[in-house]
């Protein structure tokens, strides 16, 4: 008897096997389909053969698209084709109204999350005394804490473009000040009558 119940076994898990990969092959495709309006809905759905979830996910088999959307008009529900590019195509009886909405809430949920980063200019000269300077590594340090990039310009006037390679200096040694928060995103280069260099925060 032992040994007639080891196919018995194999052909279970084998379905097991083929529902997870179903499972998983549908729950990308929904992903997949982020907008809204690529899913099609009830009589839209004219598939010679659609392969059907139930309302809580139970298999309900492989049956024609007619019998699959009166099954969801019986159930006073939708029917959603959720996988299309599945052999064959995936759909799945649930209320379209709620799911639509669920989608619409959480993508704005998705887009709150983003967090949108600015960058923060702070300019220097050549000359800036030690408390300027202090002044503006605390603004950036500032910028930074917030999650913003800072943009450090080294401005130079008239005769100063000549000592410019002289004074990059300031730059770096702005950069080690914040060095504990942040780092060198862009390090320091020629834009115009200007050096300038990009601080980020570290991560």
């Amino acid at each position: 008897m032992q040994q007639h119940a080891k196919p018995m076994q194999l052909r279970a898990d084998s379905y097991l096997s083929a529902f997870s990969f179903l499972s998983t092959y549908v729950e990308y495709e929904i992903w997949r389909c982020t907008a809204i309006s690529e899913l099609m809905i009830n009589e839209q759905i004219r598939d010679k053969e659609v392969r059907l979830i139930g309302e809580n996910g139970e298999q309900l088999g492989i049956m024609s698209a007619k019998d699959a959307y009166k099954m969801a008009r019986d159930a006073e529900l939708d029917l959603v084709k959720i996988a299309p590019a599945a052999k064959p195509p995936v759909c799945k009886i649930i209320d379209y109204g709620k799911y639509k909405y669920e989608m619409i809430r959480k993508e704005k949920e998705a887009k709150k999350k983003q967090k949108t980063i600015e960058v923060k200019e702070v300019r220097l000269s050549p000359n800036i005394d030690t408390n300027d300077l202090n002044t503006k590594i605390g603004s950036a340090r500032k910028f930074i804490e917030k999650g913003n990039k800072v943009k450090v310009t080294l401005r130079f006037r008239g005769r100063e473009m000549a000592h410019m390679n002289q004074t990059k200096y300031i730059l770096d040694d702005f950069a080690e000040k914040l060095s504990d928060i942040a780092v060198v995103d862009k390090p320091s280069k020629v834009e115009g009558r200007s050096l300038v260099m990009f601080l980020t925060a570290k991560r």
